[in-house]
């Protein structure tokens, strides 16, 4: 690959972590019981919060792993042991995600609103999906890469 398109890749996942790290910041005080509240209030009072934060370190940690994986492939080392730590980091994450949102979805029906239900669950349905998804490729990936590395040294100790 170019190094120009993986810089390029490098740098919307970039983007996409920078907007949500965004949204994690901006959006609490959109909430409208946090209308009138203070910043510690906002983020030191809110246990759902703190879960939600938690939760977020595991995706930063995959587009991490993704800009590494990026860095590899513009090296030239994408057949390495590197590249397959980094996947299953990445499957991990995903995998650790859904159970994450599963618990949050929980919490919401045992302790949220009425109202606040169906979305609750709907968004969820939609975390759990992309991280299925994400975690699904990140372990196919694996798995082809895995292979292709056992045929690399096959072939260099056959020589």
């Amino acid at each position: 690959m170019r190094p120009r398109a993986t810089r390029f890749l490098q740098a919307v996942i970039v983007l996409i972590g920078t907007g949500a790290l965004a949204l994690l910041l901006w959006e609490p005080h959109l909430e409208g019981r946090n209308a009138h509240a203070t910043l510690f209030e906002i983020y030191f009072k809110d246990p759902f919060l703190a879960y939600v934060y938690t939760a977020s370190i595991l995706f930063f940690v995959a587009l991490y792993q993704a800009v590494h994986i990026l860095g590899l492939i513009r090296e030239n080392q994408v057949f390495s042991q590197a590249t397959v730590r980094a996947l299953r980091i990445i499957r991990h994450c995903a995998v650790a995600i859904v159970g994450f949102v599963l618990g949050a979805v929980l919490f919401i029906f045992l302790f949220g609103e009425q109202d606040g239900r169906p979305p609750a669950v709907f968004m969820g349905t939609m975390f759990i999906l992309g991280s299925i998804t994400a975690a699904t490729a990140a372990a196919v990936l694996e798995s082809i890469f895995q292979k292709a590395i056992g045929k690399k040294a096959e072939i260099e100790s056959g020589t």
